[in-house]
């Protein structure tokens, strides 16, 4: 076996070709579009000017075959609640079924990581967008995988554990259908309707940096109460919305807000391997008009959430119940029939998987968010911390 480091065109090519190689005979799979893939890396390039770098091999067997692939990345940024050390992560992790190939890709990760003087890795992971390519599929085999998740072979765990990677949480998907949501969340909607400072509003590029910057503060005071840098800027998340405005129906984006503050947010995204299933990771122009087609015709739509939000002071009051049941009443209107999936919840954030169940929802798939600790008489293994839900008055 050769490890090769990716630099050329050719070897980007065979970076790709990996992951379809090495799950075509599954059924459920559909190949990511690598326009999306190269994004991430072009995206975490423009920040190596703060500290942050990242490294990508493939792997080769004697016959010069494709066998494997891994990225180690470090983020400056990166961290996890209740971890006081320097962290280093992989991801777009791809092997066949042989332990010596997998400990070469983990070995050789490790080895640049530690030029950084990490003292653990997480994975596999994403560079910082927590909604996309991260954790390994672990339950979840038997269903086309949505979009931007990732998608393995089941013996993936056994060549991560035996390594020495350890579970540090586990991260849940939760699906329903149309009609699955309790009548007590349109009660407590209808209540709300009586409240008139109360209101809600939907996503409209016509006016981006008003819905941007609600955006903002609602994720920077939401999110604060993980303690893991995960405030995001004005600018991070307008050009995020820049590059899903072809892809996002804003009607199904809503906005909470009290007395013109927003207050909450829920934005889905219709699931979009749907309609690329048979695109073999290509976006070209037919493949792109194909793509538009699919979108229009489709009455039958799945629709994955994207991101669910409500400032602290304002949790606990029923926000949550007033933002579903309105995109359920929106998106009735518009379908025949509608199927939904939430982006991951990990099992840290209880309160999180209780709103999920109580709407009706049911566990779709589980994957698992690793770590390797260098040195566990140093670091002892902790799994993660259960969220602290913080009351502000």
């Amino acid at each position: 076996m050769k490890i090769f480091e990716v630099k050329t065109k050719e070897e980007i090519k065979q970076f790709h070709f990996v992951n379809y190689l090495l799950n075509k005979e599954n059924p459920y799979y559909i190949q990511p579009l690598e326009i999306i893939i190269e994004g991430e890396f072009d995206d975490f390039k423009k920040e190596k000017e703060i500290g942050n770098d990242f490294n990508r091999w493939i792997l080769k067997n004697n016959e010069n075959e494709l066998i494997g692939r891994i990225v180690a990345f470090y983020n400056i940024n990166y961290k996890t609640d209740g971890t006081n050390y320097k962290l280093g992560c992989i991801g777009f992790f791809e092997c066949i079924n042989n332990q010596s190939a997998a400990n070469l890709l983990f070995d050789t990760a490790k080895k640049w990581l530690e030029l950084f003087n990490v003292e653990a890795i997480d994975g596999p992971i994403n560079f910082n967008n927590r909604n996309n390519w991260w954790g390994l599929l672990v339950e979840g085999f038997e269903k086309y995988p949505i979009f931007g998740s990732n998608f393995n072979p089941p013996y993936y765990q056994k060549l991560f554990e035996n390594y020495g990677f350890k579970a540090l949480y586990n991260q849940y998907y939760y699906g329903s259908k149309s009609s699955e949501t309790p009548d007590v969340y349109r009660i407590r909607y209808e209540r709300f309707l009586e409240k008139p400072k109360y209101t809600i509003e939907y996503l409209d590029f016509n006016k981006i940096d008003k819905y941007v910057n609600d955006y903002v503060k609602i994720y920077n005071a939401a999110w604060a109460q993980h303690h893991e840098n995960k405030n995001v800027t004005f600018e991070q998340i307008y050009q995020n919305f820049v590059k899903l405005k072809h892809f996002i129906n804003p009607s199904i984006c809503n906005f909470a807000y009290y007395d013109g503050e927003p207050i909450g947010m829920y934005l889905n995204l219709p699931d979009l391997n749907k309609y690329i299933r048979n695109f073999k990771g290509k976006m070209n122009f037919i493949n792109k008009i194909r793509f538009l087609i699919n979108k229009k015709m489709d009455k039958n739509i799945k629709v994955v959430g994207l991101i669910f939000g409500v400032v602290p002071k304002f949790q606990a009051l029923g926000i949550d119940s007033y933002m579903i049941y309105d995109i359920k009443l929106k998106m009735d209107k518009k379908f025949k029939h509608f199927e939904y999936e939430i982006g991951w919840t990990g099992d840290w954030n209880p309160r999180m998987l209780n709103i999920y169940k109580k709407v009706g929802a049911s566990q779709t798939r589980r994957l698992i968010t690793y770590r390797f600790i260098f040195d566990e008489n140093k670091h002892p293994f902790e799994l993660h911390p259960v969220l602290k839900y913080e009351r502000v008055k």
